[in-house]
């Protein structure tokens, strides 16, 4: 079997509901993603943490310095896991991320987090490119509804586009259960 990580990318607060960008279905997702990070922390797997802050204050959100930015505290980093801070959607874009995962000899990633057409779409997409076989928890991700020409696109649709876009070459989706089911 070959070394696997486990990415959470941006799970903070400002996504969360009385932050500033809340996102639907994000507390659902975050408990998704905590029961991942235990199974992964008990078999001594990597587990990645994905900061994003803007570089300007007035940034919508994930200003620098503000509790919004902050990881949340469902899945919250312990001593000794990297946490990763990035500035732009792709978690390996100007990031040591790539570095962190070569240096523990990691193999295929399990990725989750939001939002669900952003950073998980860039995260995984920039991760199959560069090699990382990857498995993307479709239940530990969150997104927001959408407009785009006069159409409103509920959270719900936005998800399931674009983990059914991934899922054709770049993850395979599965369910939190699905994925420990098979990895327990």
């Amino acid at each position: 079997m070959s070394k696997r990580a486990l990415l959470i990318i941006d799970l903070q607060n400002d996504y969360f509901p009385g932050g500033r960008w809340p996102l639907v279905g994000v507390e659902a997702a975050a408990s998704n993603a905590a029961r991942l990070i235990a199974v992964a922390r008990a078999k001594g797997e990597l587990v990645v943490h994905v900061r994003h802050e803007a570089k300007t204050a007035d940034a919508p959100f994930f200003a620098p310095g503000t509790n919004g930015a902050a990881i949340h505290a469902t899945v919250a980093p312990i001593a000794g896991e990297p946490v990763v801070l990035k500035h732009q959607i792709n978690s390996f874009r100007e990031t040591d991320l790539k570095k962190i995962l070569d240096g523990k000899g990691v193999e295929e990633l399990v990725v989750c987090g939001a939002m669900s057409h952003m950073c998980i779409d860039g995260g995984v997409r920039a991760a199959a490119d560069l090699g990382y076989p990857c498995t993307l928890i479709h239940d530990a991700c969150a997104t927001r509804d959408l407009e785009f020409g006069g159409v409103h696109v509920p959270a719900a649709q936005v998800h399931a586009a674009f983990m059914a876009a991934l899922s054709f070459a770049y993850a395979k989706p599965l369910s939190t259960s699905e994925f420990l089911a098979r990895t327990t």
